[in-house]
């Protein structure tokens, strides 16, 4: 069931993504009528959050079923928890459409469209995400709580009549006078939602060291590379740390795990990931990724970068994107040149991961956007470009095969993986329904219904 409007974008950004969605290769196989159906419902489902959260267990601290004790001792009562069997590090909590005609208030507040976005995936409001609210909102007064999609609403407006979407309905825990304040430090809780249109269990400090919040394909990733104990990884864009530190785990903190990413405050998230995570294997360094690769070949005994050739054994590379995948996004402002921009530079870092990829090593190339230039036809150009690249088969293979378009075989498709939003219907769910809900049922759509996302695995050949 649709609730919001499809995605807005602006035009050429649209017609760029339609011309890869509709592309000869597709519409041959599917026809122009079938094509063209499948990309408006992508459109829409990009604007609807996912209907299940994903949490990822630290292995490293504690087992499964220990946290999965301590997780249901925190989520309210009758969410569902329905564990896959096969990937243990991975758990499900049910999220759920609330089907009860919402109330809306007089007194509102107007957020901006990222903290929009977090409500919808169960986050209450912080102040700094407040950007208009009713001149008379007072301290515990009942708010209807509004997304700014396209960003027009002006800092401390009394009204907006605007392009807005409702989200539901909260306690103000803040007035309108504090919010507005010009306080710098002002960064606590703004608004308790209490009603919000999409039910999701809030996860905000809960279980810190034994939970991460991740997007299920974000989580597969890991298990794809495969990292085993005593090797020695390369995360090569590797901030927040989610799949840095994943790996660590899986590798049961035995070994070396390297994290690269030039920004600094990013960097510092990483570390902190690690030491909360209690993972000593990870070291991370403020590092451009596409300048990794040691051009001398001077032996470099401090471990650090930049790296000589053939230094590790696994990569990860969950390039830099256009992240046209994420939901819910119910608008996006970004040009045609910018959702463009990422092509070359994910092909820089690709070159140095083949560099300092070791004969026989396994390189993992990641996205979580829905673009055929940023991924089949990233796949296409890898495998022209490097020779000594062999396209893998993906252990857990969850999410559909590659999108046609890039002139890759069917062989080779069935060896990626894709996630496509509009892969299932946009779920019409209550609580009821879940209750009768057959648990192989849950896991399937949930396994479907994800972000948009895209995995290739590659093996380098020993040189002859």
């Amino acid at each position: 069931m649709s609730i919001f409007p499809k995605i807005s974008l602006r035009p050429e950004v649209e017609n760029y993504l339609k011309e890869g969605f509709m592309n000869k290769e597709i519409v041959t196989a599917l026809g122009k009528p079938e094509a063209e159906r499948k990309f408006e419902t992508l459109l829409k489902h990009l604007s609807h959050p996912p209907s299940f959260t994903t949490v990822r267990v630290n292995t490293h601290l504690a087992s499964v079923q220990h946290v999965k004790n301590l997780l249901l001792d925190e989520l309210q009562k009758g969410l569902l928890v329905p564990q896959p069997p096969k990937y243990v590090t991975i758990k499900l909590v049910v999220s759920y459409i609330s089907r009860k005609n919402i109330k809306k208030q007089q007194c509102e507040a107007i957020v901006g469209a990222q903290c929009g976005n977090a409500v919808l995936r169960g986050a209450h409001v912080y102040a700094p995400g407040i950007v208009s609210a009713s001149k008379f909102m007072k301290t515990g007064d009942v708010i209807s709580v509004y997304s700014d999609i396209k960003g027009k609403c002006k800092k401390g407006a009394k009204k907006f009549d605007g392009t807005k979407v409702f989200l539901g309905n909260g306690i103000s825990e803040l007035s309108r006078k504090e919010i507005f304040s010009g306080l710098p430090e002002l960064k606590g809780m703004g608004i308790r939602m209490t009603e919000p249109v999409y039910l999701s269990p809030s996860f905000d400090s809960v279980l810190p060291r034994y939970l991460f919040l991740q997007n299920l394909p974000s989580a597969l990733v890991s298990h794809v590379l495969n990292p085993q104990p005593g090797e020695k990884i390369l995360d090569l864009c590797a901030a927040p740390g989610g799949k840095t530190t994943h790996i660590a785990a899986l590798m049961h903190d035995q070994g070396e795990v390297i994290a690269l990413d030039k920004i600094f405050n990013k960097v510092e998230k990483i570390k902190q990931n690690a030491l909360l995570l209690g993972l000593n294997s990870i070291r991370a360094f403020c590092f451009d990724g596409t300048k990794a690769v040691k051009l001398d070949m001077v032996e470099d005994t401090e471990g650090e970068p930049p790296f000589l050739p053939e230094s590790f054994d696994r990569i990860l590379l969950d390039a830099p994107c256009s992240g046209m995948g994420q939901r819910p996004n119910m608008a996006s402002t970004w040009s045609l040149k910018e959702v463009a921009s990422y092509q070359p530079l994910q092909r820089k870092l690709f070159t140095a991961a083949v560099q300092l990829l070791k004969p026989e090593g396994v390189l993992v190339y990641s996205t979580c956007t829905i673009t055929l230039a940023e991924n089949e036809e990233q796949v296409a150009w890898a495998l022209t470009k490097f020779p000594c690249l062999q396209l893998q088969p993906q252990e857990p293979q969850i999410g559909g095969e590659g999108m046609r378009g890039a002139g890759l075989s069917c062989e080779q498709l069935k060896q990626l993986q894709r996630f496509d939003p509009s892969a299932v219907p946009l779920p019409d769910t209550d609580m009821d329904s879940l209750r009768e809900a057959r648990r192989e049922d849950m896991l399937r759509l949930a396994n479907k219904d994800s972000i948009g996302f895209f995995i290739a695995k590659f093996v380098k050949c020993k040189s002859t």
